[in-house]
């Protein structure tokens, strides 16, 4: 694994995290998808994927999206929520961990499992109020979102990609990651500026990982914008035809 900072240096209060705006998420899963390529290859991997595009699909993912349905028609929207490992200041599932297989660095504040320790008994997922932690039914071990810590401290790797996958392949910047506890990183100022809040507070997990609240706004439209047009293209009889004696589009849709 790359070299990690020195503990000795400063850096005991670092708290790394990931702050998650709701307010731009579109759910499109890139964090998903590219969280799952990462790791699969990665310190972190494999990620099994038992039965993945089955009715019952079966899995190891770091980051999932869920997507809720909120309000009441005809005044509703759809919220996309990523959750993933909070990687909490107190977290539970290090200490009923029965051999030290779950732990947290001093160092930056990440929450981990040493692979070579955990039994798969499942401690660490019943204590976590967030089910964040999977069995790996492949290795049969508990796995969990590292931050990418084999990334993030990859000198090999220039500046601006040492950051979790999913932040990199985030397309509407919904991701920001950084150290919570210095006021001046991005993480910390979005916190304080957008009202950031923690997940489930009332658990007194202290969860680094942050949400910055969806912010409600309302669309005026005029009676004209709901009418649809019909396409220029076709009135004009400009669009492309099929070879001969094949049907249009035209004359089998109703657009």
């Amino acid at each position: 694994m790359a070299a990690i900072p020195d503990a000795d240096k400063g850096f005991g209060m670092t708290q790394l995290a990931l702050v998650i705006d709701l307010n731009v998420c579109v759910g499109c899963h890139a964090c998903v998808t590219s969280c799952k390529q990462w790791n699969h290859s990665g310190e972190a991997g494999p990620l099994s994927d038992a039965n993945p595009y089955g009715a019952e699909p079966s899995g190891t993912f770091f980051n999932r999206v869920q997507t809720y349905e909120v309000g009441e028609f005809p005044k509703t929207e759809t919220v996309h929520f990523p959750k993933s490992c909070l990687h909490c200041e107190e977290p539970p599932c290090v200490p009923v961990c029965p051999t030290g297989a779950s732990y947290k660095r001093a160092e930056d504040g990440i929450v981990l499992v040493d692979y070579d320790k955990c039994i798969g008994c499942k401690y660490c997922s019943w204590a976590c109020p967030y089910g964040a932690r999977e069995l790996d039914e492949q290795q049969k071990v508990m796995k969990k979102c590292t931050l990418c810590v084999d990334r993030i401290y990859d000198g090999k790797l220039p500046e601006a990609e040492r950051k979790p996958a999913c932040v990199l392949a985030c397309p509407t910047s919904a991701r920001i990651f950084g150290d919570i506890h210095d006021p001046d990183s991005q993480a910390a100022r979005a916190i304080r500026e957008q009202g950031g809040y923690a997940l489930m507070p009332e658990w007194g997990t202290q969860p680094a990982n942050h949400y910055l609240p969806r912010r409600k706004t309302s669309i005026k439209l005029h009676p004209d914008e709901l009418q649809r047009e019909d396409n220029p293209l076709k009135v004009d009889g400009k669009l492309p035809r099929p070879a001969a004696g094949e049907p249009a589009l035209d004359d089998v849709t109703s657009w």
